[in-house]
């Protein structure tokens, strides 16, 4: 009996497909040990410790290329670079992972908010918001595509933030974004915010919740102090496209209370 194996043999031996086996062959990485006089590829030990090799390194992330690459002239320092590239490569992808089911459970977390909420108004305590301008426009200027490819710099996984329109007393209105650990072009500071959460089938109905929201301060004896934010939460729109979600707050005080000086602008 032969002490070589088929290819058959040698891919249910290793788990993987006879077309894969034929992939690296054609490649140049993985050779039978011969060929019998039937044509059928034989392999043996060294084949079976190649592609086991071979498996480990697709594993950990080396391309095809840089396996045969190495095959044929790579050093112990050349390996030793390969997979100090590889867990760098893979440590970026882990961090983007983390980073991505953390923005799921954001969604999930919010969707949950909006349903359960009794009430739209809060006074809620907020951390400092940092704020990146990403352009400005008119409070009377409608908001459209056009404007968003003349006047603002890309933006990439615009819809994935939330995007805050800050709304000066002077009819200005800047679209911005958070950021971390940069110096933005707002800083909203940490304290006392009244929150107004609600959603609108169009950005139409926008102007009748601005005076619900003043008058309820109104009436609670709040003043409120400095920019109105209104954030704009797209991502929620993917359990209900019909609607847009929104969080309306603005710093306060209470009538008696100590007075915040600053508006929160850097």
């Amino acid at each position: 009996m032969k002490k070589e194996i088929t290819i058959s043999e040698l891919a249910k031996l290793m788990g993987v497909s006879v077309h894969q086996i034929r992939y690296f062959e054609e490649k140049g990485i993985l050779l039978p040990s011969y060929i019998d006089e039937n044509q059928y590829r034989m392999y043996g030990m060294n084949e079976i410790y190649r592609l086991a090799h071979i498996l480990l390194l697709r594993k950990v992330g080396l391309s095809v290329r840089a396996i045969r690459e190495w095959s044929e002239e790579g050093t112990p320092d050349d390996m030793q670079r390969l997979l100090v590239q590889s867990v760098s490569k893979l440590e970026a992808e882990i961090d983007r992972l983390r980073s991505l089911s953390d923005f799921i459970r954001k969604v999930l977390d919010e969707n949950e908010h909006y349903g359960q909420e009794g009430t739209s108004f809060q006074v809620i305590q907020r951390d400092q918001l940092v704020l990146t301008t990403w352009f400005e426009t008119h409070m009377e200027s409608e908001l459209d595509a056009r404007m968003l490819v003349q006047e603002g710099d890309p933006l990439p996984e615009l819809f994935e933030a939330d995007i805050h329109y800050v709304y000066e007393g002077d009819d200005r209105v800047m679209l911005c974004t958070e950021v971390h650990d940069v110096k933005g072009d707002i800083a909203l500071p940490a304290g006392e915010y009244l929150s107004y959460r609600f959603t609108v089938h169009g950005e139409e109905e926008l102007e009748q919740y601005f005076s619900q929201f003043q008058a309820f301060a109104d009436r609670r004896g709040l003043i409120l102090h400095g920019s109105r934010i209104l954030a704009e939460k797209s991502y929620l729109s993917l359990f209900t496209q019909e609607s847009l979600y929104y969080e309306m707050f603005a710093r306060i005080e209470h009538i008696g209370g100590n007075t915040v000086d600053g508006d929160g602008k850097r």
